[in-house]
């Protein structure tokens, strides 16, 4: 992964980081209207605080990412129950990184797109990790 260009690309949003939430959630609400209803009875203000919590852990952990590797797994194994499924996890990545880059304009680089969907592919496989283990442990 170029580390260089997700820390340089996160750090060019991270600071209008309430903006980002905002608009990524009403990207992936327009997108991908389907999942809407799997946040029906979220509280959309903590909702948005827990993915931009995330992202900034993300962005620290970037050069020792097999630290949270187990916190991914986890959280993978929670999305189960709120009823996310593996087709969601593109769907989030993209709109997500096409939110960054409408919020750094002129300052985004192909290379930032290049290194977030190879980290969201990695962080999408460790999540779909701990739901697949979390559903067989349902079915057991």
């Amino acid at each position: 992964m170029d580390l260089n260009a997700l820390e340089g690309s996160f750090d060019l949003v991270a600071p209008r980081g309430d903006e980002l939430m905002e608009l990524f959630y009403a990207r992936l609400f327009a997108t991908a209207p389907a999942v809407q209803p799997l946040f029906a009875h979220a509280d959309m203000a903590r909702q948005r605080q827990m993915l931009l919590s995330a992202l900034v852990l993300l962005r620290r952990s970037l050069r020792n990412l097999d630290a949270v590797l187990p916190r991914l797994r986890e959280l993978g194994a929670r999305h189960v129950a709120y009823g996310a499924e593996e087709a969601h996890y593109a769907v989030v990545g993209s709109t997500l990184i096409g939110a960054m880059a409408e919020l750094a304009g002129g300052d985004w680089r192909i290379e930032y797109t290049e290194a977030w969907t190879e980290a969201f592919g990695v962080v999408a496989g460790a999540m779909l990790e701990g739901a697949a283990e979390a559903e067989l442990l349902a079915a057991a």
